[in-house]
C-alpha cells in the first residue's frame, strides 16, 4: 500500500511538497513521512487530518489513521 501512496503523493500534495518528501512508509495504518524541510514539516503538521482524509478518499477506504512526521 505504501507503494500506491507514493504513486499518488504528488497528485494529492502537489509538486512542491512531493519534491521535499524524502521517505514515505506505512505501518499499521500509520503513515510516516520524512521531509528535507523543517518549515514544511511544521506547516504540514497543522493539516494532518486533511491529508489523512485526502489519502483515504483517494483509495476509497481507511488506509491511514495517523500521520507521523
Amino acid at each position: 500500500m505504501a507503494v500506491r501512496i507514493k504513486a499518488v503523493w504528488e497528485k494529492l500534495m502537489g509538486k512542491t511538497i512531493a519534491g521535499h518528501t524524502l521517505k514515505i512508509q506505512l505501518r499499521n495504518k500509520k503513515l510516516f513521512l520524512h521531509f528535507d524541510s523543517p518549515a514544511l514539516k511544521e506547516e504540514l503538521s497543522y493539516s494532518k487530518q486533511k491529508v489523512i482524509q485526502m489519502i483515504n478518499e483517494e483509495f476509497g477506504e481507511e488506509v491511514v489513521r495517523e500521520i507521523i512526521y
